[in-house]
């Protein structure tokens, strides 16, 4: 493609603005590559019609990760080589074969999290130990996004063994959000918030059992959907899940627009074989048009108070909703105030190794011991995994209080079904504050449950953005569903997206 035809495609793209879309609402507009601002949709669609070469796409997403990716540290493994191949392949195949034979995702660059294999790259999970692992071979759900046409350009940064809410470890060391380099990026796919909220990459692929894939979005201003639990395999995730958890556990899309929610969780669902995925139909949002949905609105769980901003956030995405014709309750849900307990509750009497045992390896680690070492500077783990390992061993003393909670927790998920419905989805909160600073988490550190009881009900939920606050910060909200019904969670994102914007660059 000529220079010249190139600047005149980025100079329609400039004045391509969907309502009030993000790269219009000052920010990176004057030194963001409108490249770096368009859906992988519209990208695949530009490239198999040859408007633009897959070459371009990719090299201008790696120019704005090598920007960007020193300050924030969310692309921790690097393949840029490769994927400028990748790309040539890609052109070429354009140039030889009719457009409706390529792939959905047919030359469109994007990131994985460090906790799927994905060939050649590190799969280390944050773990010491596992330092110097190279993947063989790519998880299923990484291949079928590849079979899809995507092309990684690396893997991205995740907490110690994905169980906290900061990414932070002692392979990688720690990612910042990059609206503020001050506060977190999320956990634990937070080096996908961080990059696909920077601009680096269009949409990822993360993992979410107790908001991993919901609250980076959140933090980082972008779209998350975490689907119905067993509809995308997590086969070869490092550490795996069992028994029931691997339900709870689920693979699932970030990205910067709503728009390419449906199609990348069309490309990821289904069986592999492998997993205790369930086999059901991913339905097209377009067949549930909003004004047909009822929508709970639960503005908190009545236990973790929310800031002010979000619930008006919240308020302010209920009434874009009803004007579109939905029928909006706010309402109050009691049975979510032990949501913590019940999550707890459920993901330990799923069984399979405990925290401490993949920290170790295989063999338990002690963690009072590691705790003492910690406080000495010796510790190959960091102090929320210690922390954590510490914590999951309370269900285990209280064998009696954990079954009433798992009881309390089915009670809880048949209530949800009932009062959402086949119809309806419910907004709640994704976390009580926009995103804190570098290691605040710790002072609150259940404030998670928002997202995480999410997970153990089984449900699709789907994070959105909503603008940014004063301080240039994220809201959103999280839109909920029942089982297999993650069609009206994305829906209701594109409705959100249309009324307030969806991604907004940040300005640094």
């Amino acid at each position: 493609m000529s220079r010249r035809r190139i600047a005149r495609v980025r100079s329609q793209r400039c004045l391509d603005g969907r309502g009030p879309s993000a790269y219009v609402q000052g920010s990176l507009v004057q030194n963001m590559d409108p490249l770096l601002t368009l859906s992988a949709t519209r990208l695949a669609r530009m490239i198999r019609t040859r408007e633009i070469s897959s070459r371009e796409v990719v090299d201008a997403h790696i120019r704005r990760l090598e920007e960007v990716n020193p300050q924030i540290n969310a692309v921790v493994a690097f393949r840029f080589d490769q994927a400028r191949r990748e790309a040539r392949e890609a052109d070429e195949r354009v140039a030889r074969e009719d457009a409706s034979a390529l792939p959905p995702l047919h030359g469109v660059p994007c990131t994985i999290k460090e906790a799927f294999p994905l060939e050649g790259m590190p799969n280390t999970s944050g773990l010491v130990s596992r330092e110097g692992w190279t993947a063989t071979g790519d998880a299923p759900a990484v291949s079928r996004l590849r079979n899809a046409g995507a092309i990684p350009l690396g893997v991205t940064n995740v907490s110690e063994l994905c169980m906290w809410m900061e990414s932070n470890n002692k392979v990688y060391g720690r990612t910042s959000n990059p609206y503020d380099h001050r506060r977190i990026a999320g956990g634990s796919s937070g080096g996908e918030g961080a990059i696909i909220g920077a601009g680096g990459s269009p949409f990822g692929l993360g993992s979410d059992v107790g908001g991993s894939i919901r609250m980076p979005a959140f933090f980082n201003g972008v779209f998350g959907h975490k689907p119905t639990g067993g509809l995308v395999p997590t086969t070869g995730q490092f550490p795996s899940a069992h028994n029931e958890a691997r339900r709870y556990v689920t693979a699932g899309p970030l990205c910067r627009r709503a728009e390419d929610l449906f199609p990348l969780l069309r490309v990821l669902a289904g069986p592999d074989g492998h997993d205790h995925c369930v086999d059901v139909p991913v339905l097209d949002p377009a067949s549930a048009p909003v004004h047909r949905l009822t929508v709970l609105d639960v503005t908190d769980n009545g236990n973790v108070p929310v800031s002010d901003d979000l619930r008006e956030a919240q308020r302010r995405a209920g009434d874009a909703l009803a004007s579109a014709g939905a029928r909006v309750r706010r309402v109050r849900i009691p049975r979510l105030k032990r949501s913590f307990e019940i999550w707890a509750s459920m993901l330990a009497a799923a069984g399979g190794p405990s925290f401490a045992e993949w920290m170790g390896g295989g063999r338990a680690i002690r963690p009072g011991r590691e705790l003492l070492r910690w406080a000495a500077g010796r510790s190959p783990h960091t102090f929320p995994a210690i922390g954590l390992a510490l914590l999951e061993q309370v269900p285990k003393l209280i064998p009696t209080e954990t079954g009433r909670l798992v009881e309390e927790g089915r009670a809880l998920r048949r209530e949800l079904v009932e009062r959402i419905g086949p119809q309806g989805v419910m907004l709640f909160p994704s976390y009580p504050s926009t995103a804190p600073l570098h290691g605040q988490p710790l002072l609150s550190p259940f404030s998670w449950v928002y997202t995480a009881v999410l997970n153990v009900m089984e449900m699709p939920s789907t994070q959105v953005p909503l603008g940014l606050d004063r301080k240039g910060l994220p809201l959103g909200v999280q839109v909920v569903a029942i089982h297999g019904n993650d069609h009206l969670c994305i829906s209701v994102a594109n409705e959100l997206e249309r009324a307030f914007g969806g991604w907004v660059p940040p300005r640094s």
